[in-house]
């Protein structure tokens, strides 16, 4: 009786296996109410084995993850402690540090709003530009500056601000105005801020304009004049300026001191000091160098 419940069974099981065999993976797109029952076997054989794929996939990346979180701690904690010993060796603190970047990248964007106005807006803020690099110098003596995160920023900003050093627009050619208008003469031309800013600069304008201006007291309404670039006196304008004063002071003194039966004309052109040309009364016609 055993021998025969035995082979009775063995034969089932060789039945549902050829059957399970015979079965064909059913497609996704077929519900699952509509299964047969080998069919419906395939699948959760078939989502079983993806899970234990999955499963075993998220362990391997959690040990990995774990490795990597390891190095990452190590690493961390590697740089932390280089900032420390190159905050100690400059004597500063993490705070110390902080402060350092947060007013270096305020005066980087000082510049940056800088360099969109024009060479005359520029030059009338001057003042700002020169503040912002004795600003930067300053931060400079700091040994903050020379860590690697700020040493090539400081370097960086440091030519920038250079380039805001700008000067006036200023015109190729000037045409003398009135006296009674202008108050032009070489002396006046010379000081205004757009030509050359300083009106001791009065012999650059006349050496100039040698052709057109014999005597540098006098120049004539509509005329005009060539304008020098600005910087300091050229040699050759130095010499004409000593002669001008020696022939100006040489007429003062003949006129003071008339010689015997000879009668005394009035000195031109009286100066004020030996360093200055000084007006004489305007004309319709004709305009001193200087004016008071």
């Amino acid at each position: 009786m055993k021998k025969i419940l035995f082979l009775l069974i063995f034969m089932f099981l060789s039945m549902t296996a050829t059957f399970a065999a015979d079965a064909v993976m059913p497609p996704d797109s077929k519900a699952d109410e509509l299964l047969t029952f080998d069919e419906a076997n395939l699948r959760i054989q078939s989502i079983q084995a993806r899970v234990n794929e999955l499963t075993q996939r998220y362990n391997t990346l959690k040990d990995g993850n774990a490795e990597l979180k390891k190095q990452l701690d190590e690493t961390i904690a590697a740089l932390k402690k280089c900032n420390e010993d190159l905050y100690t060796l400059i004597k500063a603190t993490k705070e110390d540090v902080d402060k350092f970047a947060q007013q270096l990248g305020n005066l980087e964007g000082k510049v940056r709003q800088m360099k969109g106005l024009s060479n005359d807006e520029l030059s009338d803020r001057r003042a700002e530009v020169e503040a912002m690099e004795k600003e930067l110098n300053t931060m400079r003596q700091n040994k903050i500056a020379v860590l690697p995160q700020f040493f090539q920023r400081v370097i960086d900003l440091g030519n920038e601000i250079k380039t805001l050093y700008r000067e006036h627009s200023k015109p190729k050619n000037y045409i003398v105005g009135k006296w009674s208008e202008n108050k032009d003469c070489l002396w006046n031309i010379a000081g205004k801020i757009e030509i050359l800013g300083d009106p001791f600069m009065w012999p650059k304008i006349w050496q100039a304009n040698t052709q057109t201006i014999r005597n540098p007291d006098i120049i004539r309404p509509g005329q005009e004049l060539i304008l020098p670039q600005k910087g300091p006196k050229t040699t050759d304008e130095m010499k004409a300026e000593k002669k001008y004063w020696r022939n100006k002071k040489a007429k003062e003194d003949a006129a003071a001191n008339p010689a015997p039966n000879a009668t005394a004309a009035p000195a031109a052109h009286p100066a004020a000091a030996i360093n200055e040309p000084k007006e004489k009364k305007a004309s319709t016609d004709a305009q001193p160098k200087k004016g008071k």
